[in-house]
């Protein structure tokens, strides 16, 4: 047996493929598949697919309704039954220290699904996410990188990596008899 993953990188040759890997990893976190609650962390460049992937997951969540982007804002907020969705933009900070000015400690719940998009713009004060997501342009589409910080991330990584794992080839067959 191989050991885990502690990252994983994809190919996401177009729009479709993103929100597909959304749609896989949502059940893990809004507890379909065991405790609900995430802290996961979005890193690329502007136009990199973080709020695209972002919408799919939520929307895959169970978020109904227009799904903004948190960049002027800094916060958007959802709640599903008892679940606190918090996407959280700081693109606009201009020093990590914003972010604490900005109240968002409270958020980072256990139970709460909480997506940062650029967390490296309050580096040094954020916890390790669970997860890492990050997005970057490739000559068709984009490459993600998934890396796990925790044992709950960990957990996600290795499901998702089962689902993209190639299929075993079977075994060699022996030659006819003659």
């Amino acid at each position: 047996m191989s050991a885990p993953a502690t990252r994983l990188t994809l190919h996401l040759p177009d729009e479709t493929a993103t929100d597909a890997l959304a749609r896989q990893l949502a059940p893990m976190l809004n507890g379909q598949n065991g405790p609900a609650g995430a802290y996961i962390h979005l890193q690329g460049d502007l136009g990199a697919g973080k709020t695209a992937f972002t919408r799919a997951l939520l929307r895959e969540c169970g978020i109904k309704g227009r799904i903004k982007s948190p960049s002027y804002a800094l916060l958007e907020s959802y709640k599903i039954f008892n679940i606190y969705f918090y996407h959280l933009d700081f693109y606009r900070f201009t020093e990590s220290r914003e972010w604490l000015d900005a109240g968002f400690r409270d958020l980072l719940r256990e139970d709460a699904v909480v997506l940062i998009e650029w967390p490296e713009r309050a580096e040094g004060l954020l916890p390790p996410p669970d997860l890492l997501i990050s997005l970057a342009y490739a000559d068709i589409g984009r490459d993600v990188t998934l890396i796990a910080h925790t044992a709950r991330g960990q957990i996600w990584l290795n499901a998702i990596a089962l689902l993209h794992a190639p299929p075993p080839s079977a075994p060699a067959q022996p030659p006819a008899a003659a």
